[in-house]
């Protein structure tokens, strides 16, 4: 399917699993939407903390047109979104027009979906992908950078890597800083507040062999878990794994 044909289907109600490995070679974004009072502030943390969080696209309040995807709906073409009253999840939806509101200002951040078929064109595989799952997906205690009263930890995705293609999926990753580029962590997840990596906090958990090695990158479901330890009176988001999937090709963001 093409992205346009992907968001008809969302749009139907007729997808709502997680987007990796749909369109490959497409951008794909998370999601936020925040009320006026706080967009401001969350895109200056937003930028004091690009590789968490990298906002691609801005769409300002009363607006839910995309320019990643003309004709597309912020509010209709992500498979499944939270919806998020003092930081606690109340409602997962696949359509979120009636929590529309004047004030909202939505915010596409970058995915690291979106470098995962050029990890695959270098022969590195993916296993929430070759098992049907979502995409490993961890709280950790990296602290991000403070601005104006947003605060909190980093969530990072993990994927299993073979040990003497580590070095390539750094490299290939670091090529596309604006959906997270290469990896925080290597091989050490208690090092950055991970017990068990076989029991993540969002997502599924996925094998990962004797010859493999677990990579950590940033992930966009950073801002949903500051948005819950600020208790943010309201929000929405995309549910973690469920992408907006553009009409931007991944090249068109290779550095």
């Amino acid at each position: 399917m093409s992205p346009k044909e992907l968001r008809a289907k969302i749009a139907q109600g007729e997808f709502c699993r997680p987007t990796s490995g749909e369109c490959p070679g497409y951008i794909q974004t998370n999601m936020v939407a925040l009320p006026r009072q706080y967009a401001k502030r969350f895109e200056k943390f937003a930028a004091a903390n690009a590789k968490a969080i990298p906002v691609l696209e801005v769409i300002e309040e009363g607006h839910h047109s995309i320019v990643l995807a003309p004709g597309a709906d912020i509010l209709t073409d992500i498979p499944l979104y939270n919806i998020l009253k003092n930081g606690e999840v109340v409602d997962t939806l696949k359509d979120v027009s009636h929590y529309a509101k004047e004030d909202l200002v939505y915010f596409l951040i970058g995915c690291s979906f979106s470098f995962e078929n050029a990890l695959e064109e270098n022969g590195i595989g993916l296993r929430h992908v070759q098992e049907c799952k979502n995409v490993s997906m961890y709280r950790t205690n990296i602290k991000l950078n403070p601005v104006e009263g947003f605060e909190g930890e980093m969530v990072v995705s993990m994927r299993p890597v073979k040990k003497e293609k580590v070095a390539d999926a750094c490299v290939v990753t670091s090529h596309f800083p604006k959906t997270h580029g290469s990896p925080i962590q290597v091989g050490y997840p208690e090092m950055i507040g991970i017990l068990d990596v076989n029991k993540p906090d969002y997502g599924d958990a996925v094998s990962i062999k004797a010859d493999e090695i677990p990579l950590f990158w940033p992930c966009g479901v950073t801002p949903q878990n500051v948005i819950s330890s600020m208790k943010l009176p309201f929000a929405i988001t995309h549910a973690p794994g469920h992408m907006f999937v553009s009409d931007k090709r991944d090249s068109d963001y290779y550095e």
